[in-house]
């Protein structure tokens, strides 16, 4: 039997005023940009540190193509806190066919998906040093 585990943090929050999950959305959206800066950072980085080695070569370049498909996955993920967003402003004007659950159970999708994507840039950040490490 599987069990899944529950971060307390989030099932916390989810039960929290939408003032407080408007404010965790906008922290998202800062968190984004910042790890867009970060990117930005380790591109110029790699570009600055390429060596003549074929495998080092390999490797900066898979690096490189990683940090393309994280600027696009932020793209996309902060459209989708914005679009959840405008969903809280409609919510809250009173919107005929808005539910207050549906904009928290999209919440909880987006903070899981917060959630995995930061690991997992993460993990991507600490492959960067260990590549900055060996050259």
């Amino acid at each position: 039997m599987k069990t899944k585990t529950v971060n307390p943090k989030t099932e916390l929050l989810l039960g929290a005023g939408l003032d407080v999950l408007h404010f965790e959305s906008k922290e998202w959206l800062s968190d984004i940009a910042f790890y867009k800066d970060e990117t930005l950072f380790f591109i110029d980085l790699i570009e600055k540190r390429k060596t003549k080695d074929a495998a080092q070569t390999a490797y900066g370049k898979i690096l490189e193509d990683l940090d393309s498909v994280h600027f696009e996955l932020f793209d996309s993920l902060a459209n989708e806190i914005s679009e959840h967003e405008r969903l809280l402003s409609r919510l809250e004007m009173g919107e005929r066919g808005l539910s207050d659950s549906d904009y928290r159970d999209k919440h909880r999708q987006l903070k899981e998906r917060m959630e995995g994507f930061t690991s997992n840039f993460r993990q991507f950040k600490m492959m960067v040093f260990g590549f900055e490490k060996s050259l």
